[in-house]
């Protein structure tokens, strides 16, 4: 296992529908202000089409595209020429069913990981519920999974063996404060992160347009609870030992 310290970070990129081209623009900018060493990248959930219209929209089935389209060749694009592994969203085409997916490219550009969120949450009609399980990855020694926001609250009995076998959670949301200013995200992270000796990283929306309650407040939770708040959009944890927490 590599031993070596693994940078991450979370962008936290703020909301905009329908400019992936801008969208793209702001994770440059958010990486130029990122630790200049750093290993992986965390995007928010669906921070490249936007998650809800300006209109209060929930429908993201026209920006679908299959895993080979131009999208997912963007990301890998953006990991290749930043050196860097980017985890990032698609609205994944798979045939007649749509999913709400993460991509892991490597710093080559390589795809070495891809999730499908198991539970759309209630709003997410265009999506199909995630038939691939949560799978781990190695990436620089690090077992990495995911879960996609809704997904949280059902982890811990969906994947105990994946959530014990890895070092690192990939938690991208579009969090949505209900009711408003109750933010539930700090409890559910919190306890996936002791009970399971993890590092989750979550990269929220931004405040953006629309403003919903839930925005902003990306952070990382470390297995012993300690937290590391989104300062600029960015949240960095450089010191990052995979494998640090086995026995």
């Amino acid at each position: 296992m590599n031993s070596s310290p693994l940078r991450v970070a979370a962008l936290e990129v703020a909301h905009r529908f329908g400019d992936a081209a801008a969208s793209f623009a702001d994770v440059d900018r958010l990486l130029d202000r990122a630790p200049p060493d750093l290993d992986l990248a965390l995007l928010p959930e669906c921070a490249l089409t936007g998650y809800v219209s300006p209109a209060g929209g929930f429908d993201l089935s026209p920006f679908a595209e299959p895993i080979d389209g131009p999208t997912a060749a963007a990301l890998s694009a953006l990991a290749r020429r930043r050196g860097v592994a980017v985890a990032g969203p698609l609205v994944e085409r798979d045939g007649p069913r749509l999913f709400n997916a993460l991509l892991l490219h490597d710093a080559d550009g390589a795809l070495v990981g891809h999730w499908r969120k198991r539970h759309p949450w209630y709003p997410e009609r265009w999506a199909s519920p995630g038939d691939l399980g949560t799978p781990v990855v190695t990436l620089r020694g690090a077992r990495v999974t995911a879960c996609v926001c809704f997904d949280v609250h059902f982890i811990a009995d969906d994947a105990p063996e994946a959530l014990a076998d890895a070092d690192l959670l990939l938690f991208p949301s579009a969090w949505v404060d209900d009711p408003p200013g109750d933010d539930a995200r700090g409890p559910l992270l919190d306890g996936l992160a002791r009970r399971f000796g993890l590092t989750v990283v979550n990269a929220n929306w931004g405040r953006g347009a629309p403003r919903v309650a839930g925005q902003g407040g990306s952070r990382v939770v470390r297995s012993d609870g300690t937290v590391t708040r989104e300062s600029g959009g960015v949240v960095a944890i450089p010191g990052f030992r995979a494998g640090s927490h086995r026995r």
